[in-house]
């Protein structure tokens, strides 16, 4: 199934850096996705938008293999990393998983101080050398643009920053990996207006050096801060191309239906 805007086209003609081919999945005998094609351009902002339950975690968790272990978890279809099977043999999940980090809806401080909460998973993934970890918080900060705020409070509890602060402390961490692609859930949830715009200008600046895709139940957020949107409903992807395209002249009814409900 084809599911694009009959006059959507690829950014600048550019080749794309994930595709999903015919992929469906299921938790049990229960689908949650369902013959989806979709593609992600380097360093665009895609927006992944529908009902709870239409399939937008499940589809950023498959990307990076999240599901692996998950129970009664199973898949069909492909999806393509630069071309590659990132199901086929000789896939390092976890070198996988640093290539595409993913922040979950949940995601904010781990306990310790703002620089525990990056440095912690640095250590966990085997790096040892004090200096090398400094480098990557510090780093991890500035792609997340929190390094001229934080840089002398990195020993403060995470916890006493304001909520928005948190949710952009998790975006570093996962940033410190150096990512490819950043898959983000939710990534203003519980977040005021003034906050989940700031954090919207940061995913602007961030995809100078990196691909986004987010999941977000917020229409207003996808139509201000993505390049491409893309509409799911009941597991099926109904149709994605250009967000300003998508908002003002969607192709399909569903899609429409589904905007001016929510605007």
């Amino acid at each position: 199934m084809d599911n694009r805007n009959p006059t959507d086209a690829s950014p600048a003609g550019a080749l794309p850096q994930v595709a999903f081919k015919h992929f469906s999945a299921w938790f049990g005998h229960t689908p949650a996705l369902q013959d989806v094609n979709l593609e992600v351009y380097p360093h665009e902002r895609l927006a992944l938008i529908g009902y709870a339950g239409s399939g937008k975690t499940t589809l950023l968790r498959s990307l990076n293999r999240l599901h692996d272990l998950t129970p009664h978890f199973r898949k069909d279809g492909r999806i393509l990393l630069d071309g590659q099977d990132l199901h086929g043999p000789g896939i390092d999940v976890v070198s996988l998983r640093r290539r595409i980090g993913l922040v979950s809806a949940t995601a904010g401080p781990l306990p310790g101080s703002v620089f525990d909460s990056i440095a912690l998973p640095l250590r966990m993934a085997g790096e040892q050398r004090f200096s090398r970890i400094q480098e990557q918080v510090e780093l991890g900060l500035q792609r997340a643009f929190l390094w001229d705020d934080l840089k002398d409070r990195l020993q403060e509890p995470a916890f006493h920053l304001p909520p928005g602060k948190q949710r952009q402390l998790a975006l570093a961490r996962a940033l410190a990996f150096e990512p490819e692609i950043v898959l983000l859930d939710e990534p203003a949830a519980g977040l005021d207006y003034v906050a989940a715009t700031l954090l919207e200008d940061v995913l602007d600046e961030l995809k100078a050096k990196t691909t986004i895709v987010f999941a977000t139940n917020d229409t207003k957020q996808a139509a201000r801060a993505s390049d491409r949107t893309a509409f799911f409903r009941n597991g099926e992807l109904v149709e994605w191309g250009p967000t300003r395209q998508l908002f003002t002249h969607p192709a399909k009814t569903l899609t429409n239906n589904f905007i001016t409900e929510r605007f």
